[in-house]
């Protein structure tokens, strides 16, 4: 199996400042992808005309990250699929990383380790929140998982990747959701597939996304309101609430 069999989806909608980059770091994968998705919600910048210059496959959709990710999903040609968010670097190998670690049969998803950087370098304590919340987060929440299912949380920073079955075994992402879908995803792989299949992995690969977020609002706020979102998402607090709390930062 190899990376030249990975669908890449991008969801998109006013990335025109971040989105060249990502997409010139793409051509340094090696092995390549199969495809390039962007999935656009409605940009009123040069979003989508980027994409095509770059030779991606432009797909448009209704805004709202799940539904543009399961749009990308339905068009995607590859056996496997990573979601990338438009602000993200992947490492030259990451998609040969993908592919060996989802050849094995009882791992389902999985994600690269996140660092949070920008024009100041990396934002170190919100990177290291975010490598803590996929084991703090699953072991509080369902620690039986943790332990004896192989429940990790991964988010979107972290590139996840998955088998194209599998995404459609689970019903691909809960388009109800304004926020925490990737880590919903996580609970279902690791639920709804067979007993054994639904290893959730976080790789050792380094991926480098923006910390746009964390500049817009700061630390202590940022760091907060990623927790109170969590816990209020393990919890059942409605997801339109939880959304108001998580608006777009661009």
């Amino acid at each position: 199996m190899t990376g030249g069999r990975v669908s890449l989806v991008i969801p998109t909608l006013n990335e025109a400042a971040a989105l060249p980059a990502t997409l010139a770091h793409l051509k340094e994968l090696d092995p390549p992808p199969r495809e390039v998705i962007v999935v656009d919600g409605g940009s009123e910048d040069g979003t989508v005309s980027i994409a095509e210059a770059a030779g991606a496959t432009v797909v448009r959709s209704p805004p709202g990250r799940s539904k543009q990710m399961n749009a990308g999903a339905a068009a995607a040609g590859g056996e496997l699929l990573c979601f990338l968010h438009a602000d993200t670097v992947l490492p030259p190998d990451y998609l040969a990383a993908v592919a060996a670690a989802l050849a094995e049969e009882g791992t389902a998803l999985v994600g690269g380790r996140a660092t949070l950087t920008g024009p100041r370098g990396p934002s170190r304590l919100t990177s290291l929140h975010h490598r803590l919340k996929t084991h703090y987060a699953p072991l509080i929440y369902r620690p039986h998982r943790y332990a004896f299912a192989g429940l990790r949380l991964l988010f979107g920073d972290q590139a996840m990747a998955c088998r194209a079955s599998d995404f459609a075994t689970v019903g691909g992402f809960d388009e109800r959701l304004p926020v925490m879908e990737d880590a919903d995803l996580c609970l279902r792989m690791n639920r709804r597939l067979p007993p054994g299949r639904g290893r959730v992995r976080e790789l050792p690969e380094p991926i480098e996304t923006s910390d746009r977020r964390v500049r817009e609002w700061g630390v202590v706020r940022a760091n907060l309101t990623y927790l109170a979102i969590a816990w209020g998402w393990a919890y059942g607090a409605p997801a339109d609430w939880l959304g108001r709390f998580y608006p777009d930062v661009r």
